[in-house]
């Protein structure tokens, strides 16, 4: 089990209220499981995280189960929902 911190953007930080909290979780999909329970209350906040893309200490996570990304000790969570724009 490791300890480091998910940060929030754009509306994934409106959703959740916060723009960074701890983890305490060995993989991101505990951490995101734990996260779900902490903002319950925050029915916006699941809906949210289920379009995000995820980065671990930088690295994107892409199509990875998220079952089979280990988090590391003092390490970040990048919580990012789509974005308007982009190519067309």
């Amino acid at each position: 089990m490791a300890r480091g911190t998910i940060r929030y953007w754009a509306a994934a930080k409106a959703a959740a209220g916060t723009a960074e909290e701890a983890y305490e979780a060995g993989t991101l999909a505990a951490a995101l499981a734990d996260a779900r329970d902490r903002h319950a209350d925050r029915p916006d906040f699941a809906r949210v995280l289920v379009r995000c893309s995820f980065l671990v200490n930088g690295a994107q996570v892409g199509p990875r189960p998220h079952e089979s990304v280990t988090l590391p000790e003092g390490g970040t969570v990048e919580v990012l929902p789509p974005f308007a724009g982009g190519a067309r």
